[in-house]
């Protein structure tokens, strides 16, 4: 079952177009892969779902079974959170002056609609301890090393119980071992199931952990497909993926 729908989705910034009319589905349970150059609009693409951006024209829909298919598109972002879709941002935007512990507790007291304060912190330490973080979560974040970073933003999504996490380049600028991690980590949320779709450029990620993959060009779908598809897809290693 497609459980998040767009439909003819663009957003232009004065004469140019970063969206350009892209159409999308996801599946319960995937992991969608979301590719294609600096400047394709993949992160765009990410802030017209959760509502960051506004939609100039087309539209996102979410289905579950209790409350059957609804537009989302022109919700606030936070509606947007409340109905199940959390997002990681490329740069993270964790709260430099409260400790780990604190960034996860007020993401589960401001992402969940009337939470207790025992429930939120109940949250927080269960997710604390899905995401590893159980030795850094009385430190400072500004003290806290980039993976760390990436990490935290990952648990303060996770925090806001989501059941479609849109993640965008969680494993930008970490070294070998530490994406070997972050793939772990991702596999093991979308096993305990959450649907997840990813902006990576870590194209081992992608093809590794993706069952299937967009490809964004100019702002406009290239390609889609699984990753063996994709990976020998000409327009893909032309404009993409090089030799």
């Amino acid at each position: 079952m497609n459980i998040l729908e767009g439909h003819g989705l663009t957003k232009a910034f004065g004469g140019r177009v970063a969206v350009d009319n892209v159409d999308f589905t996801l599946a319960e349970g995937e992991i969608l892969g979301l590719i294609g150059p600096n400047g394709a609009g993949k992160t765009t693409l990410f802030n017209l779902i959760s509502g960051a951006l506004s939609i100039d024209a087309g539209t996102v829909t979410l289905t579950d079974s209790d409350a059957g298919t609804r537009r989302v598109s022109g919700l606030k972002p936070h509606k947007i959170c409340h109905l199940g879709i959390a997002r990681t941002f490329q740069a993270a935007k964790n709260f430099p002056g409260m400790s780990l512990y604190d960034n996860i507790l007020s993401s589960a007291q401001f992402g969940n609609k009337h939470i207790s304060d025992k429930d939120a912190k109940a949250k927080t330490d269960k997710v604390i301890e899905f995401t590893g973080l159980e030795p850094l979560m009385d430190k400072s974040v500004k003290d806290i090393p980039l993976a760390g970073q990436k990490r935290l933003e990952v648990a303060r999504a996770l925090a806001t119980n989501p059941s479609i996490l849109l993640l965008d380049e969680v494993m930008a600028g970490l070294n070998p071992s530490e994406v070997e991690e972050s793939m772990r980590l991702v596999t093991k949320i979308n096993e305990s199931g959450i649907t997840i779709i990813m902006i990576e450029h870590v194209m081992k990620a992608i093809m590794s952990i993706c069952g299937r993959i967009l490809v964004l060009h100019h702002g406009q779908k290239l390609a889609e497909g699984s990753p063996e598809e994709i990976s020998s897809d000409k327009s893909v290693i032309e404009v993409y993926l090089g030799g």
